[in-house]
């Protein structure tokens, strides 16, 4: 049994918290947070020790493995000091807010002996996974081009002030609108060499984005768009196509998954779970865990974590100056 701490135990703290609930190789031990009242509320409700300070946390010997889920300048930090004391570290995306950090926690992780597992939790949705299924079943043929969007309301209940601020990881394309580009990447495959993108703060008073739309061209050639965008007032919209050789595949904010061929639209069967993000994310800690236990690589590993990061920085770079910009990429 692999005992888990939750660093971060807040708003998706609490996610995580339930989903475990469901797994039998893995069980809550310990969560921080820096609010005395709020972690004892949060244990009492999923169980654990409370700690306020996630360095005690790390000293707790049932503590195998942590989830990270701070707010995204927190990452650095906390990832390398957990690689360091021999946790194995699942990192809520985004890895980190610049290269410069991403780049860190790999240098930590390729020289701890836990595994390194960055959070990226929309592919374990049930219907991105039929969507997965049916590329690789070679049904619609290759992948050319893509477009993937998130739209939703901004200032949702679980909004921070660090979420408004640029210098802290917030905006919408670094909170959310990387669950676009991620969904995407996943489908389309293969790294994205440069990006062509428009960015702005439309919506609301804050230095951070609310607003983005990406251009990506991956190193094959082949094209992609991401829309990210979070609204003042509005209705949420998750919409996903993939073009391919020999057929075009879209799956629709309620996991209708259609697959279009000579002319004609046809419904593909798409599983729905009864809860779907406590559902994606327990899916998220099997892979996880099973990395651990088998001593496989992760399935989401620091270089794809990075490469998000990297598409993001590029798409700031070319919106502040008008023209596409290149991804940089990681050293071998």
């Amino acid at each position: 049994m692999i005992g888990v701490g939750i660093i971060g135990a807040g708003h998706f703290g609490a996610v995580h918290a339930r989903a475990m609930a469901g797994l039998g190789n893995a069980r809550l031990v310990a969560a921080c947070r820096n609010d005395a009242v709020g972690i004892g509320r949060f244990t009492a409700e999923h169980g654990g020790r409370a700690y306020t300070d996630w360095r005690a946390l790390l000293d707790d010997p049932s503590v195998d493995a942590v989830v990270i889920a701070t707010p995204h300048d927190l990452h650095r930090d906390i990832a390398i000091a957990c690689l360091a004391a021999g946790k194995h570290v699942l990192l809520e995306k985004p890895m980190a807010i610049t290269i410069e950090d991403c780049d860190a926690i790999a240098e930590a992780a390729a020289m701890a002996a836990g595994v390194l597992m960055i959070g990226h939790v929309p592919r374990y949705f049930a219907p991105m996974q039929s969507a997965g299924e049916v590329i690789a079943s070679g049904r619609i043929g290759r992948p050319i081009a893509g477009t993937s969007a998130f739209i939703k309301l901004w200032m949702e209940g679980n909004r921070q002030p660090w979420h408004l601020s640029a210098s802290s990881g917030g905006g919408m394309l670094m909170t959310a609108g990387i669950h676009a580009l991620d969904r995407l990447l996943h489908l389309m495959g293969g790294p994205v060499e440069s990006v062509g993108a428009l960015m702005g703060t439309a919506f609301h008073s804050q230095d951070a984005d609310d607003i983005a739309f990406l251009n990506l061209r991956f190193a094959d050639g082949r094209l992609g768009q991401v829309t990210s965008l979070g609204y003042a007032d509005g209705a949420v919209t998750a919409a996903l196509q993939i073009v391919g050789e020999h057929g075009t595949l879209v799956l629709d904010l309620n996991g209708r998954l259609q697959i279009g061929q000579n002319g004609v639209w046809q419904d593909l069967p798409c599983p729905l779970d009864e809860d779907p993000m406590v559902a994606a994310v327990r899916r998220q800690w099997q892979a996880f865990l099973g990395a651990i236990t088998e001593g496989k690589p992760p399935p989401i590993d620091a270089r794809y974590g990075r490469h998000l990061v990297a598409i993001i920085a590029a798409a700031r770079q070319s919106s502040r100056d008008r023209k596409e910009i290149l991804v940089e990429t990681a050293s071998q």
